[in-house]
């Protein structure tokens, strides 16, 4: 029982959170095995959950699944078209997420506390206001936003056995709420709660160069890629991973696997600043 008790006391005087984001397109095909690995690593040490919402939100509505749903700015970056009306389906299928996520980890043995971003934890930019419509930049107001500050005071419960779950929203300096990109408010939170790791769940398992699996690059090494050769998902998460080590993470880890597996790097593609 004392080694037990000592045990637990020394996990919860020397762990730092874990911040693991996990993308919307992979929550239903998390297994039991994933969630009691995630929850024996949440035992002893402080999780934040950072969730994605593109699946869901496709599956709501139809017309999320439509080209016009997607912005693309002056420097080629991709955004959905963020209207009051797509923020409150985004809270829509946030709930959803949230009662699948607390319910499989609450029987487990991990409490969970949701938080939505733009409640006081993540305050977002000026947003990019000209995007292409066909060959022609058009202004137009996109209720989106670069994040600009994390407050990690919002967290104040990080401890072993304990679990945020944060819907990416963010604040800007208007006072709207607006959409932020999920890989990248979890590189945010996880700089601005000292995390030494981040983990990106996704569908994939690995950053794949020129059809190869790669195992462990630098972040320098992977922007070079991320802007000569990824697309879509992985070049959000390629960005996501350098934000996240300019701002004193020591690793970001991208996989498919169990988070104690990725972390533990058996698997995945690991970026570091060197």
């Amino acid at each position: 029982m004392t080694a037990a008790l000592n045990h637990e006391t020394t996990a919860t005087a020397t762990a730092t959170a874990t911040v693991v984001k996990l993308g919307g397109s992979c929550l239903d095909d998390m297994s039991d095995g994933w969630w009691d690995d995630l929850a024996e690593h949440g035992r002893y040490n402080p999780l934040v959950l950072v969730h994605g919402w593109s699946k869901p939100l496709r599956e709501l509505n139809p017309r999320y699944t439509e080209p016009s749903a997607i912005l693309r700015d002056r420097y080629g970056n991709q955004s959905r078209w963020t209207t009051p009306e797509v923020i409150a389906d985004i809270k829509t299928v946030s709930e959803d997420i949230g009662r699948i996520v607390t319910e499989r980890l609450t029987r487990r043995g991990i409490t969970v506390e949701r938080v939505i971003g733009s409640d006081g934890l993540v305050q977002a930019g000026e947003a990019e206001r000209w995007w292409w419509q066909g060959k022609q930049l058009v202004e137009l107001e996109n209720l989106v936003g670069p994040i600009t500050e994390v407050t990690p005071g919002r967290l104040t419960n990080l401890k072993p056995g304990h679990c945020y779950l944060v819907t990416p929203l963010a604040r800007n300096a208007a006072g709207q709420e607006v959409n932020t990109d999920a890989d990248r408010a979890a590189a945010a939170i996880a700089g601005a709660s000292a995390a030494a790791v981040l983990t990106l769940v996704t569908d994939v398992e690995h950053l794949l160069i020129d059809g190869e699996p790669v195992r462990r690059i630098s972040a320098d090494a992977a922007a070079d890629f991320r802007d000569r050769g990824a697309t879509g998902g992985m070049r959000k998460k390629l960005r996501a991973a350098g934000e996240a080590v300019d701002r004193g993470v020591l690793r970001v880890v991208i996989g498919s696997a169990p988070v104690s597996r990725l972390i533990a790097e058996s698997t995945g593609t690991v970026i570091t600043r060197s």
